[in-house]
């Protein structure tokens, strides 16, 4: 488990990186804009919120354990979603076309973010959207022989394998704190959350997806490897194995 000074450190150097060039030229064909655009634009969205009602969910968690710096690691965190957005809507005006501002999966999950100001929710729901966005992006790279795009796509993955790592671990300490009936619960919930949002991530972008080289099989594989991993991290000490079953 690192703290979370630690993260404030990595999210400041990670900012330094620059692994994109932008004097490469965006190509896409026709085809290739009508089947990425509506998922790309959508992303983009996603990717640019303001973090307030994280923001304020991480400074009442942080008070409470007596852990100031988290709430500056998390305020990182939401600093380095936005530079995705930032590309992703950059990269969508060098194509010629438009950024959106509205999405029917976007607004359900701010409105989700809205009304809540626990910690343990948020941080839940920020590891499956992560782990869904590692198989979209790979899928985004898979999609097109853009050079650039896939320069965006390689940039995001490799922020995003740290994300889960930053999330998960947070998660870790607040099951720990939990009671034997408590964690018993948690671990049907979060594998229903898995799997049920997972199933919204399919349905908004299966073209995007199919377009990549996945099917609901293999992506609903991804998914569960992803949440085995989850739940192997964070309930290590009371579990040797956890089946999706």
């Amino acid at each position: 488990m690192h703290t979370s000074n630690y993260w404030i450190g990595h999210f400041k150097a990670n900012a330094r990186e620059k692994r994109i060039d932008w004097n490469l030229f965006p190509s896409l064909t026709a085809d290739e804009i009508k089947i990425i655009l509506p998922s790309l634009q959508a992303w983009q969205l996603g990717e640019t919120s303001e973090g307030a009602h994280l923001i304020a969910a991480s400074t009442k968690y942080a008070n409470k354990i007596g852990d100031p710096d988290y709430v500056e690691a998390v305020k990182l965190f939401i600093k380095e979603e936005q530079k995705h957005g930032n590309n992703l809507g950059r990269y969508i005006d060098g194509i010629g076309q438009t950024r959106i501002n509205k999405d029917w999966g976007d607004t359900l999950f701010r409105k989700v973010r809205y009304y809540n100001t626990n910690m343990e929710i948020w941080t839940v729901a920020v590891i499956v959207v992560e782990s869904t966005a590692q198989i979209f992006y790979q899928a985004l790279k898979d999609a097109t022989d853009c050079e650039l795009l896939q320069s965006i796509c390689t940039d995001i993955l490799i922020d995003e394998a740290y994300h889960i790592t930053f999330q998960t671990e947070r998660l870790a300490m607040i099951y720990e704190g939990k009671s034997g009936i408590g964690k018993a619960w948690r671990n049907h919930v979060y594998k229903a959350f898995f799997f049920l949002t997972s199933c919204l991530v399919w349905f908004a972008h299966r073209t995007l997806f199919k377009a990549g080289g996945n099917t609901f099989n293999s992506f609903t594989r991804k998914m569960i490897h992803k949440y085995r991993k989850t739940i192997k991290m964070i309930t290590e000490r009371e579990q040797k194995h956890v089946s999706w079953e």
